[in-house]
């Protein structure tokens, strides 16, 4: 673990800075396989889950009889604990529903917004070190709840061609339409182009490695549209003297178990904390069983030691981070000063594991700093705001003669004309 003490402010961007990956030989490798998904859809997607995955699919979809097979497969406790996280996430994205109001800006002038859901979203669930069939809860309700027609989920399945259970059970609780086998890019390529079985769809959502964040990325540019652009995942923790270094030290390996890629950031005013949080580090750590994964990710972690909470706190809205977890005495009044964050946790009972699962917000979360201009997934996320504006006779002369002014200075005669015999018409009268 990297500790750096009182860095002047032009270290700053040195420290927040993240890795940046040589991603050309990715990118030409994502583009080949999005490629051949558009030009032969399943069969290609077939022989990608043959290839990555390795397995050999009669078919993509999964079937009701195996949906139910899973149902069997996932214990009652298990079943009860996704059915109170999808209650609260259903509740505290029901909470997020659009209330349109009509505004008459002028007499006669009245314009308004509608919400309306995307049609077809498509979810990509990862599958691989973890089956992350919590995500399918974050993604599937709020998409429920706005009204999408068609949820597709695409998720890989293991050697045997099977899809985890509890992937499956969560799907199943959720909503979800229709699910098929495929991972990776294929997966990606398959949603965005449809396929013979996989339906197109206007927006992808969902987390993944690099090859799969760069094939939204790819696909985003002409075909569909996607949730954020993402990176690996992190967690920054501000802390002072009241902190708990025990419950630091499993928010930050929380973290570093995701992936060797994964960030894990410690700001804090105190020596006693970085010293007591590294000695609960080392105790934690080797009762992990993804003990390497998290070890290889502490090796990139950074502990800084600040002057002040104020430096604290601009040094995490630099850092801009997916999860912050504040665990200050006056957490409040700091989290009133954060601007950059994907989802704050505060107080010492607030880990993030909390929202990764069943505290009701969302986890999908935008990293690698774009949470200075990206907001998590949320009920807007499956949503489009429709403008509407009526104008009476009442209307054209309020607002006709400006309309006249700006067309003409803009020189685009056919706009100016459009208005110029609406209000002809209404003189004659």
């Amino acid at each position: 673990m990297n500790i750096i003490r009182y860095p002047e402010k032009s270290e700053w961007k040195k420290i927040v800075e993240r890795p940046h990956l040589d991603v050309s030989q990715l990118n030409q490798t994502v583009a080949s396989v999005l490629a051949d998904v558009r030009q032969r859809g399943d069969e290609a997607v077939k022989g990608y889950e043959l290839k990555f995955d390795h397995v050999d699919l009669p078919t993509l979809e999964v079937s009701k009889e195996e949906i139910e097979e899973a149902e069997t497969l996932v214990s009652e406790e298990l079943k009860e604990a996704i059915r109170l996280a999808h209650s609260n996430i259903k509740a505290f994205h029901e909470s997020q529903r659009f209330r349109s109001k009509k505004v008459e800006t002028q007499p006669g002038v009245v314009c308004w917004q509608k919400s309306v859901a995307i049609e077809k979203v498509g979810l990509y669930i990862p599958g691989g070190t973890a089956p992350l069939f919590s995500t399918v809860l974050m993604l599937a309700t709020p998409a429920k709840i706005a009204g999408c027609k068609e949820i597709v989920l695409c998720t890989p399945p293991n050697r045997q061609g099977k899809v985890n259970p509890a992937i499956l059970m969560a799907a199943k609780v959720a909503g979800v339409s229709k699910i098929f086998k495929a991972g990776g890019v294929q997966a990606i390529g398959a949603m965005a182009y449809g396929t013979e079985s996989v339906p197109k769809v206007y927006k992808i959502f969902g987390p993944g490695n690099q090859y799969v964040m760069a094939a939204k990325q790819q696909v985003s540019l002409h075909d569909v549209a996607i949730d954020m652009p993402a990176g690996p995942s992190e967690v920054c923790v501000i802390a002072d003297d009241t902190a708990n270094a025990e419950f630091v030290a499993a928010d930050l390996l929380s973290q570093a178990e995701h992936g060797i890629d994964s960030q894990v950031f410690l700001i804090t005013v105190s020596n006693k904390v970085i010293d007591d949080v590294q000695k609960q580090v080392s105790v934690q750590l080797d009762k992990l069983p993804r003990k390497e994964i998290a070890q290889k990710t502490l090796e990139n972690s950074q502990l800084v030691l600040v002057s002040s909470i104020s430096d604290a706190i601009a040094l995490s809205n630099a850092y801009a981070p997916e999860h912050l977890i504040i665990q200050t005495e006056d957490y409040e009044q700091v989290a009133e000063k954060i601007v950059n964050a994907g989802s704050v946790f505060l107080g010492q009972y607030a880990c993030e594991s909390a929202g990764d699962y069943a505290s009701g917000t969302n986890h999908t979360l935008p990293t690698h700093g774009y949470a200075t201009a990206y907001s998590g997934v949320n009920l807007d996320s499956y949503c489009r705001k429709i403008t509407f504006q009526h104008l009476t006779e009442e209307g054209i002369r309020s607002i006709g003669h400006a309309v006249e002014l700006m067309a003409e200075a803009e020189q685009l005669d056919a706009h100016k004309n459009a208005m110029t015999v609406r209000l002809a018409k209404i003189a004659k009268k």
